[in-house]
């Protein structure tokens, strides 16, 4: 009987997002980037096929459709026939998406960009910029719409670290609960360097969470649209994708950045949570049982760093929820990913009552709710 009412609770408790996405219109950087960009700005043609396609400059067109297809059936899916309009409208129409949240039981979605990804890893540095700051300029309209159930995530490209810094401001002006980065900055010092302690800092007194999402690494992106290959056949680049944010998080742990700056906050998104307890449990070998690689250079091991100022959104991935003990669950943040392929909407309430009914009460709300609220300081119902 208890564990009835548990599931029960669960089913009807309303969920938050921490991970979700727009996938951009044709007119969202056309209508809002710096004119002299204009003619080189993302936007959507129609295809060879009759489906409607991105052009981005250094990639090869490719289907928009295939970003907003959540609960397709992708066997049989043919997103180079397909227009934006055919698949998830949700995607781009704010009235809509209230309506996608419904259905799938959820209050609010933090939102993370589709072509905004891509664009982390463009060589122009100063194009990506304005791409960026038109998606901020596009977001920040489209979230108006539900103040309280949309909210957004501004971008910066991290062209200087002063730069970054003006962002974040802009970013804050705009009423973004926190901002995306690309995994590899334009600077020729990487985020561990001492350099970057005045835009941490900044972070901080703007109560900005940096968000470090997969597939904003030039080299997973470009792997990634082109079906190029690290080894092995082309599957095995999904399975890869999470090595990135791994990367980042050993880069800020082991680079002391969050003994120098102990109230920042990272998410990873995206990339799964079910790794994180023995990532930590090995890390925190190297830095007890190791002494002849002299990497003992910090005051606490790194597990504790991690679990106070590392945050994993995650979908499926049910492990995590099994081994929710052996991390700090405060740390873990659901997320649907709707309307990204890998979304699990439209049945997040019939997962989630299967995968967490070895949870108690305050940890389903934690997990599921209340972590991504006090994360990001939301006002939401």
């Amino acid at each position: 009987m208890a564990d009835l009412a548990s599931e029960q609770a669960t089913l009807e408790m309303k969920f938050i997002s921490a991970d979700s996405h727009i996938v951009e219109p044709g007119n969202c950087y056309r209508d809002h980037i710096d004119p002299k960009y204009r003619e080189r700005a993302p936007h959507i043609e129609p295809g060879p096929k009759g489906g409607d396609v991105y052009i981005m400059e250094g990639f090869q067109p490719f289907p928009s459709a295939g970003g907003a297809c959540a609960g397709m059936n992708l066997r049989s899916a043919r997103f180079e026939e397909l227009t934006l309009e055919d698949v998830h409208t949700g995607a781009w129409d704010p009235k809509q998406r209230l309506l996608d949240q419904d259905r799938d039981g959820v209050s609010a979605e933090i939102l993370y960009p589709t072509l905004g990804m891509i664009i982390c890893s463009l060589d122009d540095v100063d194009y990506k910029s304005a791409c960026m700051q038109a998606y901020n300029r596009w977001l920040q309209e489209f979230v108006s719409h539900a103040p309280d159930r949309l909210f957004g995530l501004g971008q910066t490209a991290v062209r200087s670290v002063s730069d970054a810094i003006d962002d974040l401001q802009a970013i804050s002006e705009m009423g973004f609960k926190g901002v995306l980065m690309p995994a590899d900055p334009c600077t020729k010092e990487d985020y561990d360097d001492p350099v970057f302690d005045p835009l941490w800092k900044a972070a901080v007194q703007l109560d900005l969470p940096i968000s470090f999402h997969i597939l904003t690494s030039g080299r997973d992106q470009r792997n990634f649209m082109t079906g190029n290959t690290i080894r092995g056949p082309k599957a095995n680049n999904m399975t890869a994708l999470m090595r990135a944010n791994q990367d980042i998080i050993g880069t800020f742990i082991w680079g002391n950045v969050f003994e120098r700056h102990p109230d920042l906050k990272l998410v990873c998104v995206e990339a799964d949570a079910g790794w994180a307890p023995h990532l930590m449990q090995k890390m925190d070998h190297y830095y007890h049982d190791r002494g002849d690689l002299k990497i003992d250079i910090m005051p606490k091991p790194p597990s504790e760093y991690f679990k106070k100022n590392v945050f994993l959104t995650f979908q499926d991935d049910w492990v995590a929820l099994e081994l929710l003990h052996h991390m700090n669950p405060r740390q873990l943040l659901w997320a649907n990913d709707f309307p990204h392929p890998d979304a699990c909407w439209p049945n997040s309430h019939h997962l989630l009552a299967k995968h967490t009914q070895h949870l108690n009460e305050k940890e389903k709300r934690w997990v599921l709710r209340e972590n991504v609220i006090d994360l990001y300081g939301l006002t939401t119902h």
